[in-house]
């Protein structure tokens, strides 16, 4: 007689069938615990996109736009082997050296020529806005 599993006792294996019967079958929601519930699926083309005021969409702070964040993030990971203080020329050498993204690379030579103290100045010389914080 084919019980299925070895690892358990027959009345375990009757016991974890009948717990994921429900998964098994599918159509609808089971009466297992709420981990065991698959989440709903969104349609194609049904995305979840809120309606936000400009510059106070998700993970956006104050100050500055989701590009500007963008940007940032794009500067900062190709920067980020950079020994601060840097000069002009050091972070386009950097930004080449590293094989960034040709927009990067374009961004870091449009700074003026001075030395930096970290990502955050290279940003703000750019132009790409800070965050507002409240104390």
């Amino acid at each position: 007689m084919d019980r299925g599993s070895a690892k358990h006792t027959p009345r375990v294996d009757e016991q974890q069938k009948h717990e994921t019967e429900g998964l098994v079958r599918g159509g609808g929601p089971t009466h297992a615990e709420e981990w065991k519930e698959s989440e709903p699926m969104s349609a194609t083309g049904e995305e979840s996109h809120g309606k936000y005021p400009p510059g106070h969409e998700p993970g956006t702070p104050e100050g500055i736009t989701q590009e500007g964040v963008e940007a940032r993030s794009d500067l900062a990971r190709w920067l980020n082997d950079s020994h601060f203080p840097s000069s002009k020329d050091e972070l386009v050498r950097q930004a080449q050296d590293g094989h960034a993204p040709d927009h990067i690379v374009g961004m870091v030579r449009g700074l003026p020529d001075r030395s930096f103290e970290n990502v955050a100045q290279v940003a703000e010389a750019l132009g790409l806005g800070m965050e507002k914080r409240r104390w």
